[in-house]
């Protein structure tokens, strides 16, 4: 094995956006370091500035054409706090029904297309049927067709609630643009219950596929991909999962409660590391510190995923969601201290509980398609002056998502600062590449395909969204324009490093 032997992996695959892993090996042939690097940039918090503060929503939400709906509604809630509006209760709750729904197709998505097939095909099939087709092959077309009905059904309902399919555009500072009316209840209801049963299929999938294959729980329950960090998730009264509004709750290594705080005092507790190689920006917790790329009790990196929501909470806050939470816990030993379970610390069980908040999602949605308030017609109050400052967070399927906007008295913004979902997740996705790296790759052995899928397996379990994550501004982006003649040839450069 030759020193500084490098192996690359580029592109990633099954992720939002594009980024690459660099594995450089020492001359006994074992990883002396990995780089997990996001390559692309796109400025938004940037050219946000000087823009009218009430176009953010439709604006943050071309950020993304997988979680639009995530930074509409962080969006709409800096807005009711900028223009110091409270919604009425009815327009809470369209914007949380609209969020059911998209949870519920976002985490399917993740499921069968995204990081369902190392499982449901297999980590060393061959990459060309480690995707969609893959699965549909391997389970079937009628279960295909349920995965597209599913994802239909309820970009259906983000349409009918948000005024189009993808980047809704109902969201309104002090409320929403519209009210529900009784047919269209009636028919989130039917789209709910069929939900429901398709959550509970999944899970059975997983079940089947997963638990009752040795292999596969050996992989899930082995120490390739384990870190022991802090965790971060919105909670509500009780301490439940909560995706549309509460309090940040973040807990240790070990499961205590080590802060809770309202989203707008984030910038109290996360601030954020920089490195030279990557656009992403790294959180961690302030009171705790950097101490680079570590895990343990004295290191501030934190991970917000959907096993982290779970590993903060008490407990679900609908019940067929608790069974199948309990049943999570259980099934990895972990034991409850103060009545909550201790955190379960192997990341593919990220998959797990994804699945399990996406019953969640299904069951919630139901209960807000038959609250007597969704149909009322009070769904806006008019917002009368302007705070100047507005924060809001809503849980993005990939992680705890914040918009800070600040504005004069115009309402024209002055600063804006977004933590994405997946930015939460960068050091530990670095930490995890890094980890499965040094455990599958020792002294000579042959790396084969399945092995550097499976080391891609651990960033795709946290589902990242890369396109969502890069914001900030200002650098530099290196850039080469070519002019070319009708034929082809090259006939000026621009570049700039």
């Amino acid at each position: 094995m030759s020193a500084n032997k490098r192996i690359t992996i580029d592109p990633i695959t099954r992720l939002e956006g594009h980024g690459k892993i660099e594995i450089f090996l020492n001359d006994e042939g074992d990883v002396a370091n990995t780089y997990f690097q996001v390559p692309e940039l796109r400025g938004f918090e940037q050219f946000c500035v000087g823009r009218l503060a009430e176009d953010m929503p439709v604006i943050t939400n071309r950020i993304c054409g997988v979680c639009p709906e995530a930074h509409h509604m962080a969006s709409v809630k800096a807005l009711d706090m900028l223009f110091a509006v409270e919604p009425p209760s009815a327009a809470k709750k369209i914007r949380e029904l609209l969020y059911m729904a998209f949870y519920v197709t976002d985490h399917t998505t993740h499921f069968y297309a995204l990081g369902g097939p190392d499982f449901i095909v297999g980590p060393d099939a061959p990459p060309s049927e480690r995707n969609i087709l893959g699965v549909i092959k391997k389970v079937g077309l009628d279960i295909g067709k349920q995965v597209i009905d599913c994802r239909a059904r309820n970009h259906y309902v983000i349409k009918m609630l948000g005024g189009r399919g993808i980047h809704p555009a109902a969201g309104q500072p002090g409320g929403w643009s519209k009210p529900v009316t009784e047919e269209e209840r009636k028919e989130i209801e039917q789209i709910a219950k069929d939900n429901i049963d398709f959550a509970l299929f999944s899970l059975k999938a997983f079940d089947d596929i997963v638990l009752k294959n040795s292999n596969y729980l050996d992989l899930v329950t082995s120490d390739i991909y384990l870190h022991k960090t802090y965790y971060m998730g919105t909670v509500d009264e009780k301490n439940r999962v909560n995706f549309y509004d509460g309090m940040i709750r973040v807990v240790d290594p070990e499961g205590k409660e080590f802060v809770k705080y309202h989203p707008s005092e984030y910038y109290q507790h996360i601030a954020e590391h920089v490195e030279s190689w990557t656009y992403l920006k790294y959180p961690y917790l302030k009171k705790v510190g950097w101490k680079g790329f570590v895990d343990g009790i004295d290191s501030g990196v934190y991970a917000a995923s959907p096993l982290s929501r779970l590993n903060v909470s008490d407990s679900m806050a609908t019940p067929l969601a608790q069974e199948h939470f309990e049943k999570m816990y259980e099934t990895f030993g972990s034991k409850k201290i103060n009545g909550r379970y201790q955190p379960i610390h192997h990341r593919l069980a990220t998959h797990w509980a994804r699945l399990i908040e996406l019953l969640y999602a299904a069951e919630h949605m139901l209960e807000l398609a038959t609250d007597p308030e969704i149909t009322s017609p009070e769904v806006r109050k008019i917002p009368e002056g302007i705070k100047g400052i507005g924060i809001g967070s809503v849980e993005a399927p990939r992680g705890t998502l914040t918009h800070h906007y600040e504005s004069d008295e115009r309402g024209v913004l002055t600063k804006v600062n977004m933590i994405v979902g997946t930015t939460n997740n960068y050091a530990p996705m670095t930490m995890s590449i890094k980890r499965a790296a040094e455990k599958l790759i020792q002294k000579g052995k042959i790396v084969e395909e399945g092995i550097l899928n499976r080391i891609e397996m651990a960033f795709r379990l946290y589902d990242p969204c890369l396109s969502c994550a890069t914001h900030s501004l200002p650098g530099k982006m290196p850039m080469i324009v070519n002019i070319r003649n009708q034929d082809g040839e090259v006939i000026r450069t621009f570049k700039r490093d």
